[in-house]
């Protein structure tokens, strides 16, 4: 089968992902082989193929947001038929025994595996997964724009729920790419009203276009505070922002996986119990309770569609701010 292959971390100026002939994996117990319709490109695999999250696998295909259609199971898989249309996230496996498996908090297991960095994922034609750990995906969503569902989806659903914003309240979002494209549908269909803040005036204009009541400079001043605020973009300095921006009593909760660093925080900012969060990847509920309401808003994701040969420009042009909304590898 073809697959982008990552040999050692490195900028995406140097294009490190090699599109190449590679094994066809084969299930094993409960996993099951999905033949890769289309996949998005996450900030995440950015931060995987320049090395900001250390290596944990090496060669690695990346990718973790998969929409495919199972071919075949291993010899103890029995959740899905042949042909069944799946997607596989980034969540790739947790241990099941210890103390957050057991409390429902799968998601800060420390023996997770996760799909493009611990595990193989999905810049290929071909990618296995654990059956348990597999969506089905509803219909109405073709696989290019389900793609983006799988982790920008999933981690802004997250977010918005650990924010503790309420339907009616307000939310300040900063960074405007894929997945606040997603959450800010969420959160309109709540009924709250969003203050996007984003560099870019392209992706200001998106986020007014999907209902923002203001767009702006990430120093402009919103018309009014926030009860909470979502951080996606990784610059540590817009947690000041969001702080800033915030309501007495509200929560700052940072999307991302990686981060730089956050500037020396003048106390006063966090005062009046205002809180910042971190969110950490995310449970199986929260992608079962998230395809549910995507397919009954409905959600609908923009998409700029690339081959699989040009996922290095894909990352290219993450890394520059020039993808408005998710950007998606088509496969097959």
């Amino acid at each position: 089968m073809k697959a982008c292959v990552l040999a050692s971390p490195a900028p995406v100026e140097s294009n490190p992902l090699c599109l190449v002939d590679w094994p066809k994996p084969e299930p094993a117990g409960n996993q099951v082989l999905v033949r890769v319709q289309a996949c998005g490109v996450c900030r995440t695999d950015l931060h995987v193929v320049e090395g900001e999250l250390p290596p944990r696998k090496s060669p690695l295909v990346p990718g973790h947001q998969v929409v495919g259609v199972v071919e075949k199971g291993g010899p103890a898989a029995t959740r899905f038929a042949a042909g069944a249309r799946v997607g596989i996230p980034w969540l790739h496996r947790t241990c099941g025994v210890c103390e957050y498996c057991r409390t429902a908090r799968e998601n800060l297991c420390e023996r997770a595996e996760f799909t493009g960095w611990t595990a193989d994922g999905g810049y290929a034609e071909y990618a296995v997964a654990p059956e348990d750990y597999v969506y089905a995906l509803p219909e109405g969503f073709p696989s290019l724009h389900a793609a983006p569902l799988l982790c920008a989806g999933i981690i802004g659903f997250r977010t918005l729920r650990l924010s503790g914003v309420q339907p009616g309240g307000s939310l300040a979002m900063f960074g405007f790419g894929a997945a606040a494209h997603v959450a800010i549908q969420v959160a309109r269909h709540w009924n709250i009203a969003v203050y996007a803040f984003s560099r870019d005036p392209r992706h200001q204009q998106l986020a007014r276009d999907l209902g923002a009541v203001w767009a702006g400079g990430s120093d402009d001043p919103p018309p009014a505070q926030a009860d909470a605020a979502l951080v996606f973009a990784p610059a540590g300095e817009l947690v000041l922002s969001a702080l800033r921006v915030l309501k007495r009593g509200g929560t700052v909760a940072l999307g991302g996986i990686h981060m730089s660093p956050i500037p020396p925080l003048d106390y006063g900012l966090l005062y009046h119990e205002r809180a910042i969060r971190t969110v950490a990847n995310n449970t199986r509920r929260d992608g079962e309770d998230f395809l549910r309401l995507a397919a009954a808003i409905p959600i609908h994701t923009e998409v700029r569609q690339f081959a699989l040969a040009e996922a290095n420009q894909a990352l290219h042009a993450l890394k520059n701010d020039a993808i408005r909304g998710a950007a998606v590898l088509s496969v097959s």
